[in-house]
């Protein structure tokens, strides 16, 4: 069976392809076929104008059009598609929505904060690490910050920040919002076991890349602060060609690292694990229960 899941972030837009297919014991293996990512950039106009502008508008359509016909190319028979902070805060999302409903067939979901924190939590990835320390998962998106909370085996606490990259860039976040974020981890994320991290999203994605860790090994928060300290003494041509990065990769992984370092020194927390997984994934595993079930 081939599954996809597309999510729709401030930033890009990502496509996911997996076959699911079952071992002899019955338990599903998720075999990734594709993922392609659109860097949309939807929230430089959500969070400047309050709205997607109409060249904008035309890029997402254009962009869905394309994610359409991959999907018959690889056969997919079930798709999950959802947009989270830009289109939450879009006052014209409702008809952009309905637009590429009628031109693509595809229907998505904007989903809550909450419910976002949720999704990415359904990869399950802190299960499957040691009961001696407590996980608290990172997401940082565009426009908001995702942090789940994993204790003694059950997830105890999540909360979606309106604190994401983009916003950073377009001066949207004030000192008020950094307070919250800090009060409400530091409140419900305290652990009689050792606390470590687990970051997802691109940007941190990409900061294990250029450190050269081995899969598997975590990122300290001084190597974090490290990188926050050159890659924001450079102006953004110089991160583009020192670094190898692309330019919509390059503006905003400055204010990922800022948020990643704060929110690990709010919960006391020295390293961060990095699995390469994101929103796209836990839509998967979402869409497969629901088949499951039905």
């Amino acid at each position: 069976m081939k599954l996809a899941a597309i999510d729709i972030g401030s930033n890009a837009a990502r496509l996911l392809i997996v076959e699911v297919t079952t071992d002899y014991f019955g338990n599903a293996q998720f075999n990734k076929l594709n993922l392609v990512r659109v860097p949309l950039r939807l929230g430089f106009d959500v969070f400047d104008k309050g709205e997607i502008t109409k060249p904008r508008v035309g890029m997402m359509l254009q962009t869905m059009k394309a994610y359409s016909h991959l999907m018959n190319v690889y056969g997919v028979e079930h798709v999950k598609a959802c947009a989270t902070s830009a289109m939450r805060d879009a006052s014209n999302s409702n008809d952009i929505i309905r637009k590429i409903k009628l031109e693509t067939g595809i229907e998505i979901k904007i989903i809550s904060g909450d419910d976002e924190a949720s999704f990415i939590y359904e990869n399950h990835i802190a299960e499957n690490l040691d009961k001696a320390h407590s996980y608290i998962y990172i997401d940082v998106g565009g426009g908001s910050t995702e942090v789940t909370y994993f204790a003694e085996g059950k997830l105890r606490y999540k909360e979606s920040f309106n604190i994401g990259t983009i916003r950073i860039l377009k001066n949207q976040v004030e000192e008020d919002h950094w307070t919250y974020m800090r009060d409400r981890i530091k409140a419900n994320t305290k652990s009689r076991l050792p606390l470590i991290a687990i970051g997802s999203g691109g940007n941190i994605n990409k900061i294990f890349s250029l450190s050269k860790k081995k899969e598997g090994k975590p990122l300290t928060l001084d190597l974090l602060k490290d990188y926050f300290k050159e890659l924001s003494s450079v102006s953004l041509e110089q991160r583009i060609q020192l670094y190898r990065l692309r330019e919509d990769r390059a503006d905003v992984i400055v204010p990922a690292l800022q948020i990643y370092i704060n929110v690990m020194r709010w919960a006391g927390i020295d390293e961060i694990y990095v699995p390469k997984i994101g929103l796209a994934d836990g839509l998967i595993q979402i869409l497969y229960e629901e088949l499951h079930k039905s």
